[in-house]
């Protein structure tokens, strides 16, 4: 399996391997781009997922395609090596990239084209045509590909006019059991996540912060790994935490908001809504798929509609309460035993592996 340490899908590949193993499987996690932190890499210590940090070229974080290229001929060397069933690939790039002789899924978690349409108002730059490319073929030439959201595969098949929708397996998380909720709703706002990725909102949210009378708190990078940097003017930055710590933080239920204009599932959105927090969301159809019914929603573009939201849910305790069980709720379709098991299910049609009991 593969995994890069920048993003969502770093959780999501730990998450799905860890349990895997569990369930009594033999996974490979080999990373590109930047290296593990030590906090990520604490994450698996008590599993027996075997680790290799490749030092190879993350796609999204490529200048061309020629060290992509090399990734992926070194991919599908070591997975012949290794004599894997399955070359699970979080990056469907890299099976663009090159040839492979096991047997292949690509999940796509986000991509630049994807991305693009939603955070440039013209069409994709001639300079990232390649990464379109071999995304496209990557999607193509997988033995199956899949997607965490129906709105996200829906948009995958309409921007590479792949011939089928990926199928979709939602991502899970499992909730943090070892902080105790507190008793009290939190009187504060709070937001996870890439803050220096445009289209996270976090320019929208820190417009937020300013029309509201309470503290809004920011938790995630400000800082990206091409020099991105976001540098707020009423956003209160705490920083990258780690999962215990942001864990501590959603246990006090505050009013969680998420102002993105793309995202293909949002964990973040999935860790504080398991927490009982009430969501307060940007009107976009991933978010429409995941928690209609169970959130607020609102325009991305109108901090002022953001503003009123939050505001009147501060202002009414039994609301913001109602509204963070329905979240809870909601929250108990996206598990990682779910997650696991429709994995599992592509992996015996792909290689014939028995699926764990």
């Amino acid at each position: 399996m593969t995994a890069d340490a920048v993003g969502g899908v770093w959780q999501y590949a730990a998450d799905l391997a860890g349990a895997l193993v569990g369930s009594g499987h033999d996974v490979l996690l080999a990373t590109l781009g930047p290296a593990p932190s030590a906090d990520q890499i604490e994450c698996l210590r008590e599993t027996d997922v075997r680790i290799i940090d490749t030092g190879l070229a993350l796609d999204w974080l490529a200048q061309d395609s020629r060290p992509v290229r090399e990734s992926a001929e070194r991919i599908a060397a070591l997975a012949a090596d290794e004599r894997a069933d399955i070359v699970h690939c979080n990056s469907p790039a890299l099976l663009g990239a090159a040839g492979f002789s096991k047997p292949t899924l690509a999940v796509a978690h986000g991509c630049l084209a994807t991305w693009w349409q939603a955070a440039r108002d013209e069409p994709l730059a001639p300079e990232y045509h390649w990464h379109r490319h071999l995304v496209g073929r990557g999607l193509q030439a997988a033995d199956v590909a899949a997607a965490p959201s129906h709105s996200y595969a829906l948009l995958l098949r309409q921007i590479y006019g792949l011939k089928n929708t990926p199928q979709v397996v939602h991502n899970g998380r499992s909730p943090a059991g070892l902080v105790a909720r507190s008793e009290r709703l939190a009187h504060h706002v709070l937001t996870a996540g890439r803050l220096w990725d445009d289209v996270k909102g976090a320019a929208i949210m820190d417009k937020v912060a300013g029309l509201i009378d309470v503290p809004f708190y920011a938790a995630g990078a400000a800082r990206g790994p091409h020099g991105e940097e976001f540098t707020p003017s009423h956003l209160q930055l705490l920083g990258q935490l780690a999962g215990e710590e942001l864990a501590a933080e959603l246990a006090s239920r505050p009013v969680y908001v998420s102002a993105a204009a793309f995202e293909p599932f949002g964990l973040s959105v999935l860790e504080a809504a398991q927490a009982g927090c009430p969501l307060v969301l940007s009107d976009i159809a991933t978010f429409r798929e995941l928690w209609e019914g169970a959130a607020i929603f609102v325009d991305p573009c109108d901090p002022g509609q953001f503003a009123e939201a939050v505001t009147l849910l501060l202002a009414d305790e039994d609301a913001r309460a109602k509204l963070g069980q329905l979240a809870q709720q909601r929250a108990g379709r996206f598990t990682v035993e779910r997650m696991v098991r429709e994995t599992e299910a592509i992996y015996v049609k792909l290689g014939g592996l028995r699926q764990a009991a």
